[in-house]
């Protein structure tokens, strides 16, 4: 079976992203890499199991509204009882929630990434069938 491996964010300022993401949704620092010159190249943060990569750039991040062209939305699964308690500490880290669906809320994250907070039911997984 394949897994996730890892998502990786480019962000100018390595250390305010991932503060966010660990303040937020209480990801744990796996690893923190630094270039030859000391200066702080990427973190990465456990996404249970897959990690979330925070790595240095000089480009700007892109604004998507809506569905945009390649990865446009990082979704947190949660469930319907810790929902507002995650909409609380997204309001602490400075950010607003943008709109709301019956299962979601989005908002952004410092770069203006998309981000959800989702407590939609998931699909039963099949049990594959034996012969």
């Amino acid at each position: 079976m394949t897994r996730l491996h890892h998502l990786a964010i480019g962000t100018p300022d390595v250390e305010r992203l991932a503060r966010f993401y660990r303040e937020v949704f209480a990801l744990v620092e796996v690893r923190r890499h630094v270039r030859a010159d000391g200066s702080l190249r990427s973190v990465w943060l456990d996404l249970d199991g897959a990690l979330l990569m925070i790595e240095r750039t000089d480009e700007l991040s892109r604004r998507v509204e809506g569905i945009g062209s390649g990865l446009f939305l990082i979704a947190f699964r949660t469930t319907a009882g810790e929902l507002s308690g995650l909409e609380r500490a997204l309001e602490r880290a400075g950010t607003t929630i943008e709109a709301r669906t019956e299962f979601s809320a989005y908002a952004r994250d410092p770069d203006g990434n998309r981000i959800a907070l989702s407590h939609y039911p998931e699909p039963r997984v099949r049990a594959e069938a034996t012969t």
